[in-house]
């Protein structure tokens, strides 16, 4: 186990830069080519851990906002801490998304939120259920990440190592606040907890909508006015020149229940209210276009977010 956690720091570091220099190129034109996508309610997107808004004009969601935009729907994109509670950022994407009303006067949202994002669309949706139209999670983790697990189980039996991952995690966090010019509390044990089965349980159990009932079923599509939604994807290397995939290799060692994962999240685990499809070829990270816009040959992650707005649409969304 020592030896997965050398792996993953290792592999984080060789992650983050290039992270930061590839999404700091161009983004694509946001120049209007359709109104196929202009959906009745504006569209949030939440990041995921290690995530961020901009890095110079590139968003975390490489090319998604401005393809989205291109399609004639109006996106925001939020920015919580990179790494900490679940409730911490829910509060955070909360205070964010009353302003976000507040000026465009519109009455809802539609909530779309990216891997540990996914828990803080849901808080919004639990806490001001009139706020929302819909909350779509992409790759979250619904009932946990054995990743999270793991590395709490190790925190237990070798903790100075567990230490140093999640000191490593504080640092990456520090930076992020830094090349982005914010000042987020970071707190990356915060951020383990809440991901493990244990974490993830008791933050359903608090905001049960959407959540299936049974293991790997679907939920609620709809709950308290506010449709559910939820894709995924499985699957850990497709692109050797895309740096995400090495470390979703080394990730993906962790699982044991769900040997169909993207790295960081299980299959099964990703379900919540309507599963449009959990098995999609891309890891993790690909699932939101990271992180230089290279994935699997074939794959389409910014077109099944161009889908997904006019699915919304076609609802009255």
């Amino acid at each position: 186990m020592g030896g997965l956690a050398a792996a993953v720091v290792l592999g984080t570091a060789l992650v983050v830069v290039p992270c930061v220099v590839t999404l700091s190129g161009e983004p694509v034109s946001s120049e209007r080519v359709a109104d196929d996508a202009q959906t009745r309610y504006p569209i949030v997107l939440a990041h995921g851990i290690m995530g961020f808004a901009y890095v110079g004009k590139q968003s975390y969601w490489r090319d998604i906002p401005e393809t989205l935009r291109a399609h004639g729907a109006q996106v925001f994109v939020t920015q919580v801490s990179a790494f900490n509670s679940s409730d911490v950022r829910g509060q955070q994407l909360l205070d964010q998304v009353q302003k976000i009303m507040q000026e465009t006067g519109a009455k809802k949202v539609n909530l779309i939120g990216h891997s540990h994002g996914s828990h803080s669309v849901r808080y919004v949706a639990g806490t001001h259920p009139e706020w929302v139209a819909s909350v779509t999670t992409v790759s979250g983790p619904t009932t946990g990440s054995e990743v999270a697990d793991w590395l709490a189980e190790l925190d237990r039996n070798h903790p100075w190592v567990a230490g140093l991952v999640l000191s490593f995690g504080d640092a990456v966090g520090g930076l992020i606040n830094s090349i982005t010019h914010v000042d987020l509390p970071i707190d990356s044990r915060q951020a383990m907890q809440s991901l493990t089965s244990t974490g993830a349980g008791f933050f359903n159990q608090r905001f049960p909508a959407g959540v299936p009932e049974q293991a790997c079923g679907e939920g609620g599509n709809v709950v308290d006015g506010v449709r559910y939604y939820s894709w995924s994807s499985v699957g850990q290397f497709y692109r050797a020149l895309n740096l995400s995939d090495y470390i979703m290799s080394f990730t993906g060692k962790a699982f044991v229940r769900e040997p169909d994962n993207d790295g960081l999240v299980g299959k099964c685990a990703s379900h919540l209210g309507q599963v449009i499809r959990d098995d999609y070829p891309m890891n993790h990270f690909q699932i939101v276009n990271q992180f230089s816009g290279l994935v699997a040959p074939g794959a389409d992650p910014i077109g099944l977010f161009v889908e997904h707005a006019r699915r919304l649409k076609e609802a009255g969304l």
